[in-house]
């Protein structure tokens, strides 16, 4: 008879926080040497159960996947299934599934579209996009992540200046677990380097000038010399959708 092999009892915020600071400090985050994006995976794959770690994708590449896998084979990749996303976006999706060594878990609002119209009428997005990012991507993937202790991000600081500081590792008191971010020093010229040198599969869109991809109807592809994120929300001032504020 086999094993069933049990999943380890989550530790406690207190065992975390400290963890997730330890490893801001081991992998020398911010600093001139700090640790490459290999070398951070390593550092989760040695302190966590893959069980317990998941990785949000985007589906804007499959980079993140790709580099979480090679240490951590079989990990859940999270996709937001916003009821928007383009069809490049589904089609990336579902060739990760396809070509990596990963479990994908769609990640579902409360509501359909159909449903989320008949409440807040059509095209909410248009009239309210914090709104409708709260209900179909925030609170979706806050509820995903509690299962976890630790979550993959792609986060880059090339992107925003929102987001030019981030460390590789931190503790997400939002969300209640440790968040990495083993390829905040990237540029967008790496991430599609690392694609092409391991045959990753990457969004469509990407060569049609959409560095950042999310929802369909609130992405425009972006031009020479542009921030990589103003092709999100344009005309608007809102810049995050939320999950990594």
């Amino acid at each position: 008879m086999n094993a069933v092999a049990i999943t380890p009892a989550r530790r406690s915020a207190e065992e975390l926080r400290a963890l997730a600071a330890r490893g801001n400090d081991e992998l020398r985050s911010g600093q001139p040497d700090e640790a490459s994006p290999a070398e951070v995976v390593a550092w989760v794959a040695a302190n966590f159960d893959v069980r317990q770690v998941s990785v949000a994708c985007s589906m804007a590449d499959a980079a993140l996947p790709h580099l979480v896998a090679e240490h951590l084979p079989g990990v859940d990749v999270l996709f937001l299934e916003t009821g928007y996303h383009f069809l490049e976006t589904s089609f990336t999706r579902s060739e990760v599934a396809r070509t990596l060594d990963v479990r994908i878990v769609d990640v579902l609002p409360e509501q359909t579209v159909r449903e989320q119209d008949a409440e807040f009428g059509a095209n909410l997005f248009e009239r309210d996009p914090a709104l409708c990012c709260a209900r179909r991507k925030v609170a979706p993937l806050q509820r995903a992540l509690g299962g976890y202790e630790l979550w993959f991000t792609g986060v880059r600081r090339d992107e925003a200046p929102t987001r030019a500081n981030t460390p590789l590792v931190t503790w997400d008191e939002r969300n209640g677990l440790v968040k990495v971010n083993p390829v905040a020093a990237w540029s967008f010229d790496d991430l599609t380097d690392y694609s092409t040198a391991h045959d990753v599969v990457i969004n469509p869109l990407i060569d049609q000038g959409y560095p950042s991809i999310g929802c369909a109807p609130c992405t425009r592809p972006v031009a020479a010399g542009e921030d990589p994120r103003s092709g999100r929300w344009a005309g608007q001032a809102k810049t995050e959708c939320g999950l990594h504020v």
